[in-house]
């Protein structure tokens, strides 16, 4: 702000000059107070200049609410905006149509692709977008050094990023052992992170009592993966913000609200993480999250504090999540504190928004070449897809429905000539196969519970690393499947029959399409139902964002990568036969 602009901002809010807007009779949400009040709300350029009397504001233009609420602009504390399968510019359509006019987003899933490459295109590709983009340094490229990533993201490598302009700090920490065990490379990120008076995000599922302690010891400041009231009061108590996650797979919401109170609020935020595009279209963003917390009981003014003013707070954001002078005038106007549905949004001021569409929808930039699909992928074969097994008891990946935790299976399977058999059961090969490198890395395990009866699907949206991923019940349709993929630069795959039926690229990364939001929407389902269809996939799961997070080495229990199946709990590779 200007000294020109802070100037006229006091003649506003003193009455000795006119406003550029009034908000008439508004019933003003004080998120400070905790409280509802009415009023007329003056706004100078992109500020809120100060209150009038309700019906006596005057400004250059007038917009009559007839009491509906006013409301500060929600922040999403921590989300993925890769994992809509959208661009940065059609994210913002989505989320600032919904009140959400701020977002704190870790780009690793893109710069596990890309590295600092695909750190860049985000910043550039949400430049002057109505959603404002902050972005954290991914501290986990690749998340463990039990996969191969397309890029290493080392202390030195994020120290070139750390204090850009939209860079708030350090994302998430998934290397809980790294950081409970002193190991150097990871406390060299995280003492960068203190150096530059930036903020560490936290990751730490099942981190308890002691390592709870030296977790948080290190200075890391929040956490989204609690998944009971007493992790959510556990890491409260140390001093840590609880980010009440409901994304597209992972929804944590309702149980984490159980532990939320009137005493300990202010240290709890709302976040999306992964959340993909039909989930915004059809229920929202962090409206939806407001929402569920308003329908299950809790204080509309407190979910509401929860969705904006706290995040500002624990994010540093000096000038949003608020109603008050000198915040910037981001907020929304809605008829009442339980759908929120918002009638109107305001951006720095400025209408970008009315009944849930925006006025003039952001364009997506053309793609750079940096960030353009790899497919570096060395020896891999139909034989590739053999699981030499000399044992029939052997270790499954069982899936639990609700989320993205698996359980450690145990089964009898059937052997010919030294090789895995498929039977009629419920036990599939799952298959990860290394594309950015050209390592010739690819592994083989066995996954139950996902309800697959015949053919194969496959995605190179594989969190984090992002390597093929693939899941079938005949080795000819898996291979079918992962060779659509290179051949379509990434995406998503269904074959049946020896057949490809569907497929759908994905040209940024392998993670996003350059499609807009309801066509991404539409080949989404239709893929999907396909799978369900064709496939006999588990209704009760969701087809490709279930086997993406297959390959996760940070979410218990057993996952698997490019180098083998791995178990969590023991943060090591272990063999398939028991």
């Amino acid at each position: 702000m200007t000294k020109k602009d802070l100037m006229e901002l006091i003649e506003v809010a003193s009455k000795r000059k006119e406003a550029d807007l009034c908000i008439k009779r508004a019933r003003v949400v004080d998120v400070f107070n905790t409280k509802v009040f009415e009023s007329d709300v003056l706004i100078s350029n992109n500020r809120i200049a100060g209150f009038a009397k309700c019906g006596e504001g005057k400004a250059k233009e007038i917009l009559d609410v007839n009491y509906s609420y006013m409301i500060p602009g929600f922040i999403d504390s921590h989300v993925h905006i890769e994992s809509s399968h959208c661009t940065p510019e059609v994210f913002s359509n989505l989320l600032v149509a919904n009140g959400v006019t701020t977002v704190v987003a870790d780009p690793h899933e893109i710069c596990n692709c890309h590295g600092l490459d695909g750190l860049d295109y985000m910043l550039e590709a949400s430049e002057d977008l109505p959603l404002k983009a902050y972005f954290m340094v991914p501290s986990c490229v690749p998340a463990t050094s039990f996969e191969h990533s397309g890029a290493i993201l080392s202390a030195s490598e994020i120290k070139k990023r750390i204090n850009y302009d939209r860079i708030l700090g350090l994302g998430e920490m998934m290397d809980y052992p790294g950081v409970i065990n002193n190991e150097e490379s990871v406390i060299d990120k995280i003492q960068l992170a203190h150096d530059n008076n930036k903020i560490i995000d936290g990751h730490s599922p099942g981190v308890y009592e002691s390592d709870l302690d030296a977790y948080s010891a290190s200075g890391i400041k929040t956490d989204h993966e609690c998944a009971t009231k007493e992790d959510l009061e556990n890491r409260i108590t140390r001093g840590m913000y609880v980010m009440l996650r409901e994304g597209t797979v992972c929804r944590d919401e309702l149980n984490l609200l159980k532990g939320v109170t009137r005493e300990n609020y202010k240290r709890c935020l709302f976040c999306t993480d992964d959340r993909q595009v039909e989930s915004l279209l059809n229920e929202g963003s962090i409206n939806n999250n407001v929402r569920l917390a308003v329908n299950s009981g809790l204080d509309p003014l407190m979910a509401i504090s929860m969705a904006s003013i706290n995040g500002a707070e624990c994010y540093n954001l000096k000038d949003v999540g608020a109603i008050a002078p000198k915040y910037l005038a981001n907020f929304s106007i809605t008829k009442n504190l339980v759908d929120f549905e918002m009638e109107y949004v305001f951006v720095e001021g400025k209408l970008v928004a009315k009944d849930k569409k925006m006025l003039v929808e952001a364009k997506v930039k053309p793609i750079p070449a940096k960030v353009k699909t790899n497919m570096n992928i060395k020896n891999f074969s139909l034989k590739s897809i053999d699981l030499p097994l000399k044992s029939n008891k052997v270790r499954t990946i069982d899936i639990i429905v609700g989320g993205v935790v698996t359980s450690k299976g145990e089964s009898k399977v059937k052997i010919e000539n030294g090789l895995y058999e498929y039977e009629d059961d419920d036990i599939c090969k799952i298959v990860v196969v290394e594309r950015h490198k050209a390592t010739g890395n690819s592994a083989v395990a066995l996954l139950r519970g996902f309800g697959l009866k015949q053919g194969a699907i496959a995605t190179s949206v594989a969190h984090d690393s992002h390597n093929i991923i693939a899941a079938g019940k005949n080795d000819r349709d898996i291979y079918l499947a992962i060779n659509e993929l290179i051949r379509i630069g990434g995406g998503m795959a269904i074959s049946l029959n020896n057949e490809i039926i569907d497929s759908f690229s994905h040209p940024i990364a392998g993670l996003m399409s350059d499609l807009d939001a309801k066509s991404v929407a539409s080949r989404l389902n239709e893929l999907g139902e396909k799978a369900y269809k064709n496939l006999d996939i588990n209704r009760a799961l969701d087809p490709f964002m279930t086997l993406c997070f297959m390959s996760l080495p940070v979410i218990p229990e057993y996952k698997i990568t490019d180098m083998g199946l791995f178990d969590v709990t023991q943060f090591k590779f272990v063999d398939i036969e028991l």
